[in-house]
């Protein structure tokens, strides 16, 4: 099953909640994982496994340094569902 767009940014909102403690709310599509969500690389990469799991995903290592902002992280795990 693909998940859309509003199910995967609050599906990482949940994990991003989980890891770090951060509100789910705070999880937008424009802030930036480092810079606005202040995720270190340990534990962007939980996220990343995480996400993998929860939306059975691939997503490879020289990769994750390409999202940046939580939307690039929703359009990645939506197109690599297809």
């Amino acid at each position: 099953m693909a998940y859309s767009e509003e199910e995967i940014l609050s599906g990482l909102a949940e994990i991003v909640n989980e890891e770090t403690g951060l509100a789910v709310e705070a999880v937008e599509p424009d802030k930036s994982f480092v810079d606005d969500l202040d995720i270190d690389s340990i534990s962007m990469m939980t996220i990343v496994v995480n996400a993998e799991e929860k939306f059975s995903v691939k997503i490879p290592d020289d990769k994750v340094k390409d999202l940046a902002t939580v939307d690039d992280a929703v359009k990645y795990i939506k197109n690599a569902q297809d």
